[in-house]
């Protein structure tokens, strides 16, 4: 997605917009320019009291923490389990799941990672490198998947009956395999999230708003220079990255 204040419009498209800032999608390309040219339709005025950058990072990511939390729908005193919990939706997750009254338990990869959820509100933290790790963690009642592969699976079996498994990433490099029989014979869901185009805006537009509120924060953990896009790719391929990672465009 890309974030900026509007030059010009086209025809039949409302010149107040012009001079207003935004954040919108590019239909997966056209975003790494200091010009683009969006949909108007897919606008999002940023609110007041928001920076633009932290809207940007909220553009694709808050859609799809708050997706998930609804979802999931963690209740007062269960126990969380956010994987990839020092990624751009997992540290956004970490904070809707505490202010449902959850129990909240961060796992990240690497002992510098696993501070991040921990500033943002998390009451345990579990490095899943680290062999072990699952049965350090105990029971959960949900688990939200960032990771998949091996310790999607290791999550999996933490789930206590009436559980619900979400699955919104594969840093791994691979998608959580857990077969729906295994899950039935276990007693818990697994979770698709599926909403309709205007409950996706619908999403994007609370996450902005619990920003701006102060009740959200993204974790923007690096930034690059337009030219520098190639670098920002390698961070993070390399798994090396928190939160967010923006390219700035200075004019």
């Amino acid at each position: 997605g890309v974030g900026g204040v509007v030059t010009a419009v086209g025809e039949g498209v409302d010149g107040a917009l012009v001079g207003r800032r935004v954040v919108s999608g590019t239909g997966g390309s056209g975003a790494y320019a200091e010009l683009a040219a969006v949909d108007a339709a897919g606008l999002f005025e940023v609110p007041d009291g928001l920076a633009l950058d932290d809207a940007v990072a909220l553009l694709a990511d808050g859609r799809t923490a708050t997706m998930m939390l609804r979802a999931a729908d963690p209740r007062p005193g269960e126990r969380v389990l956010v994987e990839a919990a020092a990624g751009g939706v997992g540290t956004l997750l970490v904070q809707l799941a505490k202010a449902t009254g959850a129990t909240v338990v961060a796992a990240a990869g690497g002992a510098r990672k696993a501070e991040v959820p921990l500033r943002l509100g998390a009451d345990e933290v579990a490095d899943y490198r680290e062999p072990g790790w699952a049965e350090k963690v105990g029971d959960v009642d949900v688990v939200f998947d960032g990771v998949g592969g091996k310790v999607a699976r290791e999550a999996f079996t933490l789930l206590r009956r009436g559980g619900r498994m979400v699955s919104f990433g594969l840093a791994s490099g691979e998608w959580a395999d857990v077969p729906e029989e295994d899950a039935a014979g276990r007693g818990v869901t697994l979770v698709r999230p599926e909403a309709t185009p205007e409950e996706l805006r619908e999403f994007t537009r609370i996450a902005l708003a619990e920003a701006a509120a102060g009740r959200l924060r993204p974790v923007i953990g690096q930034r690059f220079p337009l030219d520098g896009a190639a670098d920002a790719h390698a961070g993070i391929q390399s798994r090396s990255t928190v939160g967010k990672t923006l390219l700035e465009v200075r004019r």
